[in-house]
């Protein structure tokens, strides 16, 4: 049974419009549900090895997200939801990373129980959490890129509400 609050957060995953916007809900979520917070990250976009969805360079400010993936979760997804919902699970992960948190199932068991009590049990990013995103994209099994890309984009306007007004 999904919440009051579940139904208000999922309507607002759903209507994601960037990455900017993705991040102010990450960062909403964790601090409601684990009283942490960090300013000042910054967004990569690099093409990498599929097994791979993002990474975050520890003691940086630096998030860097599979392109390779986002691109082909877009091409997959059957709505603008389902990509928006795998865009919230992997920038909640790796958040949870950039606060200090190195242990991986740690992180995955976190992301877990963040997009569970954020969006509920049966929601896509909370599916994807307790497993991974092929359980919702089977096809991306198929997909291997096994290779790093040798150019990335950063991506402007990320975390603006950290952002000085002095630039």
């Amino acid at each position: 049974m999904v919440t009051e609050r579940q139904a208000a957060f999922q309507a607002k995953v759903a209507g994601i419009k960037n990455f900017d916007e993705a991040f102010e809900m990450v960062k909403s979520a964790v601090f409601d549900k684990f009283k942490m917070h960090r300013a000042g990250l910054s967004l990569i976009l690099q093409v990498m090895p599929t097994n791979l969805g993002a990474y975050h360079i520890l003691g940086s400010n630096v998030i860097v997200m599979n392109s390779y993936v986002l691109a082909a979760i877009r091409k997959l997804s059957g709505s603008e939801g389902e990509y928006n919902a795998y865009l919230f699970m992997v920038l909640a992960h790796e958040y949870l990373h950039s606060l200090g948190i190195t242990d991986e199932n740690r992180v995955r068991q976190m992301t877990f129980e963040l997009c569970k009590d954020a969006l509920g049990d049966d929601h896509s990013s909370t599916r994807m959490a307790k497993e991974d995103p092929s359980s919702l994209f089977p096809q991306l099994r198929t997909m291997v890129q096994t290779q790093f890309g040798r150019e990335f984009h950063v991506v402007k306007d990320f975390d603006k509400s950290s952002q000085s007004y002095i630039q």
